[in-house]
């Protein structure tokens, strides 16, 4: 870590209470968020929050303090907590304090900039929304992602998160010439090493930084490294002038790391047992996230729910942030319909006509309507039979399982598994085959043929016309198979 020491301005440790430490200081005292440095060889890491009288102030320790004790001599380096940024910090992976946790030497050319930075003025900011392309039919079609915007991103263990973070990592860097940056907050050692082995096997890594404060590192190590993370991304997008895409996993534990810095404080818990001052915190954290005359910084964040409920004030105050909502159904993951995002459940507030058009805007809505009705009809289907809807019914559900499987789509990130060379397709594409299957111009066709392809037109090569379908009813009938999973139909 880089400090501005200046004249030594020493003070001396008066009480260690677990994380919060209080020194004494006969000199100048060090201003809120100044880094103090203590221990036999200045190991142990104190940033300042309070400032208790003329002499004492108040500390929250970023490292274990084992070891310190009272009467120990304190250094104030007399700055802020830095982030390296600069071109050398590419493909490296780093602790809260800059220090490179990837076995590798210390990066060269880099700079040390404050951590704490104040959001860009609404002069710098751009007033027009643009949509954020990523490649990903699914996500281009039914849940538009912003340029400069927020999405949260809602799934368990094992339904493809992570793949579809990869992927969105690969096609930012490959196809946009962007910068991706992870951010682990809280994260466990396991899935920081998993996630550094996958983005250097799947090549993204030359153009990501990953930062990461583990969940065994104090609380606050864990409530800084955000801030850490978006300083390197500011950087990227204020002096090199491109395009960010910040991957926060998870937002609810900068929160929670929050939480635990202010109850160590002292401070008089509010709703819930959150700190007081949850709003301005988060807000200080997502506010940096924007879009600028120079680039635009673009988040995916994970967001844990506490119990499933949306009232609970850290998931009310981070939904207030979030302009899309992505989320992923393990039933649709179980289905093999990758990547496995529920387009009913998941949302985005820049699916309108202003924004993304008339013509996306509906065929948006008619492919959530075909869905929407294929999910009633389901459990008809289950009780009594196919045979007992109506033609228009039988068509519906033909449409809306051949959107399914056209909403499928290989990932460059997972052909070393699948087979499947990866597919990048264009929104006018995406929107050319919903279209083309919504006007039945692929009824005669069967479902596999459109099932984990790019564009539309890979139907065509990937199968003929199947003549039969219609005259037998198999096109429908495949539909029962959906009630009960692993069930084959033989017409």
């Amino acid at each position: 870590m880089k400090s501005k020491i200046g004249l030594s301005n020493l003070g001396v440790v008066v009480s260690v209470r677990g994380s919060v430490v209080d020194i004494r200081f006969e000199g100048r005292l060090p201003s809120i968020y100044s880094v103090l440095r203590a221990g036999s060889e200045r190991q142990i890491v104190i940033e300042v929050l309070a400032q208790r009288d003329a002499h004492h102030v108040r500390g929250i320790a970023l490292t274990p303090t084992q070891g310190l004790a009272r009467g120990m001599m304190v250094e104030d380096t007399g700055g802020p907590l830095m982030a390296p940024v600069g071109k050398g910090i590419l493909s490296r992976m780093f602790n809260v304090f800059g220090n490179p946790i990837d076995r590798l030497d210390a990066p060269a050319d880099v700079q040390w900039r404050s951590v704490h930075q104040a959001p860009p003025p609404l002069a710098r900011r751009s007033t027009k929304s643009e949509i954020f392309e990523t490649g990903i039919k699914v996500i281009d079609v039914l849940v538009p992602l912003e340029r400069g915007g927020k999405a949260g991103l809602f799934g368990g263990a094992g339904v493809g998160k992570t793949v579809l973070l990869t992927e969105m990592i690969h096609n930012m860097i490959g196809h946009q010439e962007g910068v991706s940056i992870f951010c682990g907050i809280g994260e466990r050692c396991r899935e920081g090493e998993e996630l550094y082995r996958d983005m250097k096997n799947a090549g993204v890594l030359p153009d990501m930084v990953m930062v990461f404060g583990q969940m065994n590192e104090p609380p606050g190590s864990r409530f800084r490294v955000g801030h850490a993370a978006l300083t390197m991304a500011e950087y990227f997008r204020d002096d090199e002038h491109r395009d960010v895409l910040l991957l926060i996993d998870n937002i609810f534990r900068f929160i929670q790391a929050g939480m635990e810095v202010s109850g160590l404080m002292g401070q008089m818990p509010s709703r819930l047992g959150y700190q007081p001052t949850m709003g301005t915190e988060l807000s200080a954290l997502e506010e940096r996230i924007a879009n600028t005359d120079t680039g635009a910084i673009t988040s995916i964040q994970a967001v844990y729910v506490p119990a499933d409920d949306f009232t609970d004030p850290a998931a009310v105050h981070t939904f207030s942030h979030l302009s899309a909502s992505i989320v992923l159904s393990r039933k649709r993951a179980g289905e093999g319909l990758f990547p496995a995002i529920d387009p009913l459940q998941s949302s985005s507030k820049m699916s309108t006509p202003g924004i993304v058009g008339e013509r996306h805007y509906r065929l948006a809505q008619e492919i959530r309507r075909t869905l929407a009705q294929y999910t009633e009809l389901k459990d008809i289907i289950a009780m009594l039979g196919l045979e007992q809807l109506s033609p228009e019914d039988r068509n519906v559900v033909a449409r809306a399982r051949r959107l399914e499987r056209f909403l499928t789509q290989p990932f460059f990130t997972t052909g070393q598994f699948t087979g499947l060379p990866g597919k990048l397709v264009s929104l006018k594409d995406a929107l050319d085959g919903c279209e083309r299957i919504l006007h039945d111009e692929f009824k005669d066709y069967p479902e596999k043929s459109l099932y984990m392809i790019g564009g539309i037109d890979e139907a065509k090569k990937k199968n003929q016309p199947d003549k039969t379908a219609v005259k037998t009813g198999s096109v429908v009938k495949s539909a029962v198979a959906d009630a009960e999973p692993g069930l084959k139909v033989e017409v």
